[in-house]
């Protein structure tokens, strides 16, 4: 089933059960928020490194998500909170008037929960070290699910930095294997390197 939503371009990434908070300023951005009620709208992945009106500017990959908070900010700007749904294909885009990002999507199966593999546990722990250095975002999940691999790679994929397109085909797979396995070899990596990261941005 195709739907039409707004997007919301963003350098980071919300995945599904995910949560990020974000400012608003721009305008159209504000419409954005005002009208969720009545459109859906999806965190979209930008290509940093294409033209601005390139058609690959934004990944065709996106996830919808809900407000689940808001607040007005000590800047006096409005703040929200938002949470992955589901992981919609764009299948047409095009900008409104005041250049707001509008698509039509089609709906892309979710990644099933999985139960933690003991090859891929130190996962957990290593993630667990990420959020205990980012108490801000460690509070975003008051319940984490860390025995499901698919939640477990999608909050990786939210924290890790890498080239926007490896993570663009990571996202377009259809289970959470290859993130997990090239998850699995950077922390190989790592474990004789320094502290695991703090990834969040």
């Amino acid at each position: 089933m195709s739907q039409t939503i707004a997007l919301f371009p963003l350098s980071q990434i919300v995945l599904p059960q995910g949560r990020m908070q974000l400012r608003v300023f721009e305008p159209r951005y504000q419409r954005l928020v005002r009208e969720a009620q009545q459109r859906p709208f999806a965190s979209a992945l930008l290509n940093p490194y294409v033209h601005q009106q390139h058609q690959s500017r934004i990944f065709p990959l996106v996830t919808l998500v809900r407000i689940i908070d808001f607040c007005q900010l000590p800047d006096g700007l409005l703040g929200i909170t938002i949470e992955g749904v589901e992981r919609p294909r764009i299948v047409k885009r095009w900008q409104e008037a005041d250049q707001l990002h509008v698509a039509q999507t089609e709906a892309l199966p979710e990644w099933s929960a999985l139960e933690v593999s003991a090859a891929a546990s130190p996962l957990v722990s290593a993630l667990q070290q990420v959020y205990q250095q980012n108490p801000q975002l460690a509070a975003l999940y008051p319940s984490p699910d860390w025995q499901n691999a698919s939640w477990l790679a999608q909050r990786w994929l939210e924290v890790l930095t890498m080239p926007p397109q490896l993570k663009f085909e990571l996202l377009s797979a259809e289970h959470p294997g290859p993130t997990l396995e090239m998850l699995q070899e950077w922390l190989n990596e790592q474990q004789s390197s320094e502290p695991v990261m703090s990834g969040a941005n």
